[in-house]
């Protein structure tokens, strides 16, 4: 078992602070998350729309919450091959909690990650700017987050990059011969045990260690899967995904809970994690 944790701040809110807060952040959607809330489908029924291929993009499907509101927009890009199904479970999942999600295809299924990063920033630019079907009117054009696996999880780090006013980050198996990315957008990197396609040792673990202190970032590393366990949502990658795309594109502090130092490790205690890594996280 592999355990690394640094600055781990106790976890101290109460309820009433957590109902408070609901009331009065405007980017708060839904009820009170639970965990087992979080763990499956959200409140909000959602639509879909396709975006067709065009400069700079490969296409994509974008769902929205059906509620009226503006919700913050989710990018995700899939790997290395591999097409839009690939991110599509865990991007409706996203949805239904109360986000915009654009499922993109990139230009080509060889496209390498600084490719990935820059066909990120394109979708989100052409999503915002939608003004038809049912994401018309749903975006918050300032609150945006980045993630993607494999390849597009190296893509997403590059995106943090190059606009660090992306909000989140949220890097799946990242894969990227460059190990470089200096960003303060907040990462959740997640990594398979068993991957010996972007071996945590020599990626996600390795992109992590080169983030500063002073940046928002968990790296956790689910038991016995391999490089894929995205595409299939396997549990709780979708979980943290949804309370860290909360608590930093919404503000929404009733989901620090379920990202906290006891919330992590009581994942690995129940056999799902088998490492941790958690520095300068503000809760």
């Amino acid at each position: 078992m592999k355990i690394c944790w640094k600055h781990a701040v106790a976890f101290g809110l109460l309820a009433c602070t957590a109902a408070a807060q609901a009331q009065t952040n405007p980017f708060a959607k839904g009820p009170d998350p639970t965990l087992a809330g979080i763990r499956g489908n959200g409140p909000f029924a959602i639509s879909s729309q396709v975006v067709a291929r065009q400069a700079g993009i490969g296409g994509a499907t974008v769902f929205s919450p059906n509620t009226p509101g503006t919700y913050a927009l989710i990018a995700l890009c899939p790997g290395f091959t591999e097409g839009e199904p690939s991110v599509t479970p865990i991007g409706m999942q996203l949805a239904t909690h109360g986000f915009v999600v654009a499922a993109m295809t990139t230009v080509t299924r060889l496209d390498l990650p600084p490719s990935r990063a820059t066909q990120l920033l394109a979708t989100l630019d052409i999503v915002r700017a939608l003004n038809t079907g049912p994401v018309a009117g749903k975006i918050d054009i300032n609150r945006v987050v980045v993630g993607g696996h494999s390849m597009g999880g190296g893509g997403t780090l590059g995106a943090s990059v190059t606009r660090p006013g992306i909000l989140a980050g949220l890097p799946f198996a990242p894969f990227s011969v460059d190990k470089s990315f200096a960003t303060s957008v907040p990462q959740f990197i997640f990594g398979g045990q068993n991957d010996n396609i972007a071996n945590p040792d020599n990626h996600a673990i390795m992109f992590y260690e080169q983030l500063t202190d002073s940046t928002p970032k968990v790296y956790v590393e689910l038991t016995g899967q391999n490089h894929f366990f995205v595409n299939n949502n396997v549990a709780p990658s979708a979980q943290f995904a949804i309370a860290w795309a909360k608590r930093f594109a919404d503000n929404d502090r009733r989901y620090e809970q379920f990202i906290t130092a006891g919330a992590v490790q009581a994942e690995m205690a129940a056999g799902r994690l088998v490492a941790i890594r958690r520095e300068s996280v503000p809760f």
